[in-house]
């Protein structure tokens, strides 16, 4: 609650309206699919958008939505994985930073304990290579021990291992385990990478960079992850903006951290849990090392009363790499409701 307005987040974008709005929605003596429809016009109206434009989101359970924040900074870690193979500016220092000082890495090509044999097999892998990975699909879970673990399905292609250029291509699975560290992200302490034997044959046939694709993924990833964790830290959000950035939410425009500070101290922190489901990403490769880049989140929360929310925007992004940083940056935040800030209804999709 921030001055006299209840204020909800989703993807860095605020949706706020007054007490006295809410205030005509009687949330304990209505039938809640009247109050649903109400408040549901009310923002419509807000925002001069058709009904017909609205379509359904994925409905998490409760716990799931408490818990996306973990599963968003695991994505961050497996997408930042790829980069070392994928160009050769990314740096080990940058590799060994997702990695637990006593890591196994287990392929085809052996196993590898530790920092220094890690290092030691990927300076074998020659500059002239050309890989792309792409994640098919990807889950987060908890193992037996409490763990995080991963499990991603992953389309692999290389140029430089078979003669005249021909491209190698495989399908692999991907299993991890992280550990958890204070106020930072999780570390690997074990990844195991085997052929998938029922993808043989439907590999792809052509190479083409994977690398801006897995480098802006694993930036919103990790902005997504710092907007749900519940431990609300600022500082890490500097190595994601750039020098000069602006952020256009719906009821603010933001140019200067001391701007993001308010924002995030106040707004940001009216929700109790949200998490975001991340569809229809593209992106564009611009001048040298700067992409534009379009996603859209499908965002569920949960205000400190209890009720539960949901909401749809479309993010636009222009962002800036120097691939020796841990994250690309963002310069600027464009954002559009498809779906305005309207209560869940369980059983309704």
């Amino acid at each position: 609650m921030t001055n006299g307005k209840s204020s909800q987040l989703y993807g860095g974008d605020i949706i706020s309206f007054s007490h006295q709005k809410m205030s005509s929605i009687d949330f304990s003596a209505r039938p809640i699919r009247m109050r649903f429809m109400k408040l549901f016009h009310l923002l419509a109206a807000t925002f001069f958008l058709p009904m017909s434009s609205f379509a359904d989101a994925p409905i998490l359970t409760e716990e799931e939505v408490k818990n996306g924040f973990h599963e968003h900074a695991v994505l961050a870690q497996f997408h930042r994985w790829f980069l070392l193979y994928e160009n050769n500016d990314a740096t080990l220092e940058n590799q060994l930073n997702i990695l637990a000082e006593d890591v196994t890495v287990k392929s085809s090509l052996g196993e590898a304990t530790g920092h220094k044999a890690y290092a030691e097999r990927v300076a074998k892998i020659p500059k002239t290579w050309k890989n792309a990975h792409r994640v098919k699909t990807a889950s987060v879970s908890r193992d037996s021990d409490g763990k995080l673990a991963l499990s991603a399905e992953v389309d692999y292609t290389n140029v430089g291992v078979l003669p005249e250029g021909a491209v190698r291509s495989a399908a692999l699975i991907y299993k991890g385990s992280l550990k958890e560290g204070e106020n930072e992200l999780p570390k690997f302490t074990q990844i195991t990478i085997s052929p998938d034997e029922s993808a043989a044959g439907k590999e792809s046939i052509k190479w083409s960079d994977a690398y801006p694709e897995n480098r802006l993924k694993s930036l919103i990833h990790q902005w997504l992850y710092l907007i749900e964790d519940p431990a609300r830290r600022l500082e890490p959000f500097k190595e994601l903006l750039a020098d000069e950035y602006v952020l256009h939410f719906s009821t603010t425009e933001i140019k200067d951290f001391a701007g993001f500070e308010a924002w995030f101290r106040g707004p940001a922190s009216s929700v109790s849990a949200s998490t975001h489901v991340i569809s229809d990403f593209s992106y564009k490769k611009l001048e040298k090392n700067q992409y534009s880049l379009s996603v859209t989140f499908d965002w569920q929360g949960i205000l400190p009363s209890g009720h539960e929310m949901t909401a749809k925007t479309q993010h636009e992004w222009l962002v800036e790499d120097d691939p020796t940083e841990r994250f690309a940056r963002i310069r600027e935040v464009k954002v559009k409701v498809l779906k305005p800030f309207a209560p869940l209804e369980r059983g309704s999709n």
